[in-house]
């Protein structure tokens, strides 16, 4: 069973649908162990709390730079005995020195169809507003291993969703959550837990 360690920053949405998936038997051979937030008011901690998972917050601001913060994550989550890392809507840049102490063990989704609309300053609504102004027919959501390329690691699945007419970036947002993210998170987890990602050249080979 690996131990899965969850990064929060806000209100832990996409944190919710994990403990679902794990407590519906979605996610096989891991379990939530602890979550890590930047801010020790995140609702996320709240609904850690209510599914009986440990929680530990490490506040962003008090910390002087990204690589003393940095440091200071990587040692709760080795502490935690981590397996595999989520960023669960975790706001915070870390430093690659993370990466490296955990190649592909890092899994982030990103709320669009890498490489289109994805790298620095795409996040949140951010990325909704760029499709609707540029027109796209389609988005989605990408969930990939983290690199220390911003949204440049392997990509473990992809999910399309539909631009329709009259969507505005909030709109967008929660059908892209609903319809992707929502949707390919858990399953993204369960195949690292079950062994099934093989990375090679900055790719992923999923295994039946």
């Amino acid at each position: 069973m690996k131990n899965i360690v969850v990064l929060v920053s806000g209100g832990g949405t996409n944190l919710q649908v994990l403990i679902d998936a794990q407590n519906n038997g979605e996610i096989k051979n891991g379990k939530i162990t602890c979550v890590i937030s930047s801010k020790p008011d995140a609702y996320a901690l709240e609904r850690a709390r209510n599914n009986n998972i440990k929680t530990r917050v490490l506040t962003r601001k008090e910390y002087p730079n990204s690589y003393e913060y940095t440091k200071d994550i990587l040692k709760a989550v080795e502490e935690e005995k981590a397996d595999l890392v989520v960023y669960a809507g975790f706001l915070t840049i870390l430093d690659e020195m993370i990466v490296k102490a955990m190649p592909n063990k890092m899994i982030n989704i990103h709320p669009s169809l890498i490489p289109a609309f994805c790298g620095k300053g795409y996040y949140g609504l951010h990325v909704h507003e760029e499709v609707l102004k540029r027109g796209a027919k389609l988005t989605g959501a990408t969930a990939h291993f983290v690199n220390e390329i911003c949204d440049g690691g392997p990509i473990i699945i992809q999910k399309a969703v539909e631009v329709q007419n009259g969507d505005t970036p909030e709109i967008l947002q929660r059908r892209v959550m609903e319809q992707a993210e929502w949707k390919i998170l858990p399953k993204a987890v369960s195949l690292f837990c079950e062994d099934k990602i093989i990375v090679k050249d900055n790719k992923t080979e999923i295994l039946d």
